[in-house]
């Protein structure tokens, strides 16, 4: 990219470089808060319905798996990708595939230990509903996640949050390979290595005008689904 331009401009313009940085930047957040979300919140809504041996130490150690250090799970990932790792054999490593996976291990722990809150306030709410009703552990669940639906949007979003600003563990195990596996932050971090500051903060201030657009779009979605849901489950009477 042109130290001259600034990448409001190259953005502004179409500029194909910019544009596929910022694609993949989106496409890996996004699939990691997806994998992460279908790990992460079912996990959650598991240990705050389930009454098992150890399971404040799961909950101790789910909390604090939300400040994992990012270049520790890079590390992990690459010796897990690398040639004479386990996983070697799949070709992963420098690949989008494995930024995905470095992410996704990052942002499940904070979507679990959020969704594991939402549940748990659910279900002090709504126990003797279902105690009544006589409702199974998996139908539970479902219901709690299903009533929990809009806050939990919250646990994504900051998922999304958390994988929108790494680059740490994507710099280790994608390589910041130009044209490849090369996101906004990586770049953000090139181009302030290289002392080409206004490109780099032009790129900051387009992260941070896609991280505002994206929630702004997800709060619209909350907010719509409440008002066709008749509005937030805590507004409504328990059924």
């Amino acid at each position: 990219m042109p130290g001259d331009v600034s990448a409001l401009q190259l953005l502004l313009s179409g500029d194909p470089a910019l544009l596929a940085i910022v694609r993949l930047s989106l496409i890996v957040s996004l699939s990691a808060v997806v994998f992460g979300g279908l790990i992460g919140v079912p996990f959650g809504a598991a240990v705050a319905l389930t009454r098992f041996p150890g399971r404040e130490a799961v909950i101790v150690i789910l909390n604090a798996l939300m400040g994992l250090p990012p270049v520790v799970v890079g590390l992990a990932v690459y010796l897990l990708l690398s040639r004479s790792g386990p996983l070697g054999s799949f070709g992963l490593l420098f690949t989008p595939s494995a930024m995905v996976v470095a992410q996704t291990i990052l942002v499940t722990p904070i979507i679990a230990a959020l969704a594991r809150q939402t549940v748990e306030d659910l279900w002090t709410e709504y126990r003797d509903e279902l105690n009544a009703m006589n409702v199974g552990p998996l139908t539970r669940v479902l219901t709690l996640i299903w009533e929990g639906r809009f806050s939990l949007v919250t646990a994504l979003l900051a998922g999304f949050g958390r994988a929108a600003a790494e680059v740490g563990a994507v710099l280790i195990v994608g390589g910041n390979i130009d044209g490849f596996t090369r996101t906004m932050t990586t770049a953000i971090a090139l181009e302030t290595s290289k002392g080409d500051l206004p490109l780099a903060i032009g790129l900051g201030l387009v992260l941070i005008a896609i991280v505002v657009v994206v929630n702004a779009g997800a709060w619209g979605w909350r907010r719509a689904g409440e008002r066709l849901a008749g509005g937030p489950w805590w507004g409504r009477s328990p059924m």
